[in-house]
């Protein structure tokens, strides 16, 4: 009996770390909060259900936009967590796929590179002993606002040696340096050991245009500035028509890249250089496509789903691939979905994913799901995607802030 008894302990004690485990798990990987269609309730999957947190008298007066709360179960019994649903209606996109080319101008000047100077006295580095730092944005020089390489340049020069005040903006927060350049015994100038950049530019793909607020969301990701890492800050720019020429393409441990050119003519004035993508405003009559309707993230499951992708021309294909991983609370907002390019074809022509597919949409189920962010550089067949979901959820932002800021 005594054996029995501490048998069923054991196997109650087993049961009781699993479902702890169980609980510990689902609550970490699913969301906070979800979005679902005006008139359909939460659904996540067999093993997870969402009681809702409402009478029936409220469930049948929620109209779009208002949220309710919900609690999620495992296997039916066991609470996982509450969680926040917002009722929205069923969003419909233009379908991109087609790469566009990104011209971004700084907000200021950007250093990018702190070097020495070959001084009367020897090699020195005025604005590194100053406390400038790489990645630091130059507003001002004798509170005089630039904005180009080449003011920068003129002001430094220009300056005889005496002390100037750089007014500089590092993570957010302004202030100011003073320090003097010093003549170059080589170059017969003044120089203050500094490189910056002053705009960006690239080629990337359209994820979609949303009509109902004019916004074009393309990337999925920042544009980041090839030296410092760090998302170039805007002052202005635009999106425009790219045409693909040619493919380079991805090995293992090479990135491969599309090689394209800006064609004429101009999508938009670019708002948005965000963590997840760049965004504008369209400036003509829309864009003209295939309309589609978006995914919410509960229904992207793991197995077969298609890109949209350009690797030639202007004209985008459809080509297969594979999402093995769905990933709700990766630390990386670009990183919600593992994939895998699955299609001979592509993969014959750009060797998995290259730099300039960024963008490019995943299409499941018929419905926009995400698009393509990162490739990994060791296995560049597979590589990481975003929510459509989170980007047209900042498209919305976006368009919002712009009516607020225009009334």
């Amino acid at each position: 009996m005594k054996k029995t008894i501490q048998w069923i302990c054991g196997i109650f004690a087993a049961l009781s770390i699993a479902a702890l485990g169980g609980i510990g798990y689902w609550s970490y990987h699913l969301p906070d909060s979800y979005y679902v269609e005006q008139g359909t309730k939460l659904l996540i999957d067999e093993t997870i259900t969402a009681t809702e947190n409402r009478t029936a008298a409220r469930a049948a007066s929620v109209t779009v936009g208002e949220s309710y709360g919900a609690t999620l179960k495992w296997l039916g019994i066991f609470p996982v967590k509450d969680v926040s649903v917002t009722v929205v209606e069923q969003p419909v996109v233009v379908l991109g796929g087609t790469p566009f080319g990104v011209k971004l101008y700084t907000d200021g000047v950007l250093v990018v590179s702190l070097s020495t100077v070959d001084g009367p006295s020897g090699s020195v580095s005025p604005a590194r002993n100053a406390g400038l730092k790489v990645g630091d944005l130059i507003l001002s020089i004798n509170g005089k606002a630039v904005y180009t390489n080449e003011e920068v340049s003129a002001l430094v020069k220009g300056s005889a040696g005496k002390a100037m005040v750089f007014r500089i903006k590092r993570g957010g927060v302004e202030s100011e340096l003073r320090f003097s350049a010093v003549r170059s015994k080589s170059e017969n100038c003044y120089k203050a050991g500094i490189w910056v950049r002053d705009s960006s530019a690239g080629i990337g793909t359209l994820t979609f245009y949303d009509p109902a607020t004019n916004m074009i969301a393309g990337l999925g990701h920042a544009v980041c500035d090839v030296d410092t890492g760090d998302i170039v800050p805007i002052a202005s720019g635009e999106i425009v028509p790219a045409r693909i020429f040619g493919v380079t393409k991805s090995q293992t441990g090479i990135p491969g890249e599309l090689r394209g050119g800006f064609e004429t003519g101009s999508y938009g004035p670019l708002i948005i250089n965000g963590i997840s993508g760049v965004y504008a405003l369209c400036g003509n009559d829309g864009v003209v496509g295939k309309t589609v309707e978006v995914a919410l993230k509960q229904d992207i499951q793991e197995g077969t789903a298609q890109i949209y992708t350009t690797v030639s021309g202007k004209e985008p294909q459809w080509y297969d691939i594979r999402i093995t991983q769905v990933r709700y609370h990766d630390e990386n907002a670009t990183r919600n979905m593992v994939i895998e390019i699955t299609d001979k074809e592509l993969l014959k022509a750009t060797g998995g994913i290259v730099q300039g597919m960024s963008g490019n949409p995943i299409i499941q189920n018929g419905k926009l799901i995400g698009a393509v962010t990162h490739v990994f550089i060791n296995e560049p067949t597979k590589g990481y995607a975003i929510f459509a979901e989170n980007m047209l959820e900042t498209a919305q932002n976006v368009s919002k802030q712009q009516l607020q800021d225009a009334s």
